[in-house]
């Protein structure tokens, strides 16, 4: 059964998630210099294997290519994205407008999220803008979509069509998730998930509020490729990574890490498939996305495209 995602909603991934079809996303961080070239090179490696690719917004304050001008280059190269916008840093005249252009020039999907804050980054002294908050900014772009209205009242024409999503911890009470869909959330991504146990547990709370006939639950994935970065990803708030996953990869020679942490990933993709109410992953492997593919075959999952 899928999630209920009105037909005018363009793209592959409003169609995964309307049919049922087990949906996957990928993430690409755009560069930190002017040359889009790993961009496209990264949808080359995505473009046959997931529905869809986030489009990071100066993902941890620090400066990139912005994510719009990353959205349209991944659609030139067959890659549908996720174009992530953050309140940090414009105000709710700059971000209607990028609403406006995600919509003119054909992004099929929104991730809207508050945003690290700028002294997380390189640029610490930035003055934070925070004009809207991502509730503040979900209604924005729902009332945009839906009634061609501005925050000012006037109205627009055409109104832009997009799917639009959150991103939640996926643990705990699931009331902030909750709000997110009342807001206009059509599907969400979550944290890393590295104890799917407790995953199961979240999933009953979501199911038993409806949730996720509402909301297409993307559940986070990624691999762990050395311990220097279990230790840095157990510092991320949100993050939960059990003693028998850390035993798992201190327990192997250092050369074998890399190996074990993309097989682990793997069999987590392959148990969220049998969560019910799952509809799908979003695997995080920024810098590393020719893994993706190898993680989803490992899965037991097939193209995307052969799929559709």
């Amino acid at each position: 059964m899928g999630v209920a995602v009105p037909a005018e909603r363009p793209g592959r991934l409003a169609d995964a998630l309307r049919t049922g079809r087990f949906a996957v996303t990928a993430e690409i961080g755009p560069p930190r210099g002017a040359d889009v070239d790993e961009i496209r090179e990264s949808a080359a490696l995505l473009r046959d294997w997931v529905d869809a690719a986030n489009v990071t917004d100066n993902q941890g304050a620090q400066v990139r290519v912005s994510s719009f001008a990353g959205s349209i280059v991944a659609l030139a190269e067959g890659l549908e994205p996720v174009m992530q916008m953050t309140c940090r840093d414009r105000n709710r005249i700059a971000l209607q407008s990028d609403l406006l252009s995600a919509g003119a020039l054909g992004v099929p999907n929104l991730v809207l999220m508050t945003g690290d804050r700028p002294e997380r980054g390189d640029h610490a002294d930035a003055t934070p803008v925070f004009d809207l908050s991502s509730s503040g900014l979900m209604n924005v772009a729902r009332t945009l979509r839906d009634e061609g209205r501005l925050m000012s009242g006037r109205a627009i024409d055409p109104a832009p069509q997009y799917l639009l999503g959150a991103v939640d911890t996926g643990t705990g009470v699931p009331d902030r998730l909750e709000q997110k869909v009342a807001d206009g959330a059509e599907f969400v991504q979550t944290q890393f998930v590295f104890d799917v146990d407790d995953f199961v547990v979240w999933m009953q709370k979501v199911r038993d509020l409806g949730l996720d006939g509402r909301c297409g639950i993307l559940a986070g994935v990624g691999p762990i490729r050395s311990l220097r970065a279990l230790e840095f990803m157990a510092g991320i708030p949100g993050v939960v990574i059990p003693p028998s996953f850390e035993r798992r990869l201190r327990g192997v020679p250092a050369d074998r890490v890399a190996a074990e942490g993309m097989a682990a990933a793997a069999e987590t993709v392959a148990a969220l498939r049998e969560v019910p109410g799952v509809a799908g992953v979003h695997v995080m492997s920024v810098g590393y996305e020719r893994g993706v593919p190898e993680i989803l075959e490992a899965a037991g999952l097939e193209p995307t495209r052969r799929q559709a």
